[in-house]
């Protein structure tokens, strides 16, 4: 990833200030060299999905190099963004992360009244000088998941359904309708995909992370509509949708974000994962951000993570592996390459460029 632009000066100059952070850290962190702090959004460090994977980058980091500490707050609700992102300056972090395109706006007020505190926003993209943005070009691991969906369904039904309708989560429902729609023009199927209208843009939302039972009743709706495989990208109201799979002999999922078979407990009912690299990104984002303050390369601009990267890739097929044919998964690999070579050019009016 490109790394530049933030003042070495300015991380030193505050690499000794500040009291320790109370939600997690505590005194362990009072005589930390570099403290780099996560505000997570909705849903809690243990939402299974993107808080949870960006903390697991926060410690990797920590672990890699002793000098730095880490710590979070947690956000219940919108409102708890602000506050929680002061919280952090006035703890004396080195380095903030705020979770989730919900908060963009409200790191880069954060960061303008800060000019001297470097921050990073995880799936938004940010102009203010100070602020780096984590993104990734998920309708390509999408794409590979939706041509998945497409060659396993046995009703020829299958469903997307989102938490909001924001970036972060119509990218994924993007690259899904396109896979599909690539698997019926070049197999000859006739799939259709109920929840998303890629063309209108159009579809079903709940309007929260967090409601696993709207997430189960939207499901069992779409069940109803003969659909047996669900992709659900909500974070952790996606789980209701793992629920009703599993109440559903016949019904199968997709996860997002994460790994869904390692990091929640329904990996019999998913097919595989639209996965992107939030771990390895936030923690490369905190080791940078430490090099910046000790002499090294500055940190700013925009990391894209994409299949040429290993910024995003498709999961193993885990208890599914002897479902998804050798045909299937040869087309898949040549899919990948096709993608990474630009050959084949997978769009979303979401998708993120690399400023």
């Amino acid at each position: 990833m490109a790394l530049a632009g933030f003042s070495a000066v300015g991380l030193a100059a505050l690499a000794a200030c500040g009291e320790a952070p109370s939600e997690n850290g505590g005194d362990d962190n009072a005589d930390a060299s570099f403290l780099a702090c996560m505000v997570t959004d909705s849903g809690g460090v243990d939402d299974k999905s993107f808080n949870e994977s960006s903390w697991a980058g926060m410690e990797a980091a920590a672990e890699e190099n002793s000098d730095i500490k880490v710590d979070f707050k947690e956000s219940s609700s919108e409102t708890d963004y602000d506050p929680n992102l002061q919280a952090s300056v006035d703890d004396g972090c080195n380095f903030i992360i705020g979770v989730g395109g919900l908060m963009t706006e409200n790191v880069n007020t954060a960061a303008t009244a800060n000019p001297d505190i470097p921050f990073a926003t995880v799936d938004g993209f940010s102009e203010v000088a100070n602020v780096y943005s984590i993104q990734f070009d998920t309708a390509q691991s999408a794409f590979l998941a939706g041509y998945v969906a497409a060659s396993q369904t046995k009703t020829g039904t299958v469903a997307t359904w989102g938490g909001m309708q924001i970036p972060p989560v119509t990218i994924f429902m993007d690259g899904f309708a396109e896979g599909i729609e690539k698997h019926n023009a070049d197999k000859g199927t006739d799939v259709q995909l109920l929840g998303w209208n890629a063309e209108t843009q159009e579809g079903t939302f709940l309007n929260s992370f967090e409601d696993t039972a709207a997430g189960k009743s939207t499901t069992d709706t779409f069940i109803t509509q003969n659909a047996d495989i669900i992709f659900p990208v909500a974070g952790p109201a996606g789980l209701g949708a793992l629920t009703a799979a599993q109440e559903n002999d016949a019904v199968n999922a997709i996860w997002v974000d994460t790994d869904g078979y390692e990091s929640t407990e329904y990996g019999a009912e998913l097919i595989t994962s639209a996965e992107k690299g939030l771990a390895t990104a936030v923690k490369d984002s905190v080791l940078a951000a430490y090099d910046a303050a000790n002499g090294g390369e500055a940190i700013s601009g925009s990391y894209v993570g994409t299949l040429a990267n290993d910024g995003v890739s498709l999961a193993p097929f885990h208890d599914f592996d002897s479902a998804v044919s050798d045909e299937t998964k040869a087309e898949l690999d040549a899919l990948t390459q096709q993608i990474i070579d630009g050959s084949l050019v997978v769009e979303s009016p979401a998708s993120p460029a690399a400023s």
